[in-house]
């Protein structure tokens, strides 16, 4: 039986088997919901707006999320 872990690596190499951008963007597209793949990208802008020393508040208006989910955001980058 799976593991959750040995889902993880599935998916991982499913992706990296893409060699261009749109052949990933393709992929992911195909694997998550339009809603899912849109929540993804904004997180990564949270991510790197959080990183470059970006107001939470400014990020949450700049991208037309909530507060809560900038400082998910936050926290997640924290635990790495």
């Amino acid at each position: 039986m799976n593991t959750d872990k040995q889902y993880t690596r599935e998916l991982m190499e499913h992706l990296l088997a893409f060699n261009t951008p749109d052949e990933m963007e393709q992929a992911l597209r195909a694997l998550l919901t339009p809603a899912e793949f849109s929540e993804v990208t904004k997180r990564l802008q949270i991510f790197k707006l959080l990183g470059q020393g970006m107001p939470q508040r400014q990020i949450a208006e700049t991208l037309g999320v909530g507060i809560a989910t900038v400082t998910r955001g936050s926290r997640a980058l924290k635990a790495e």
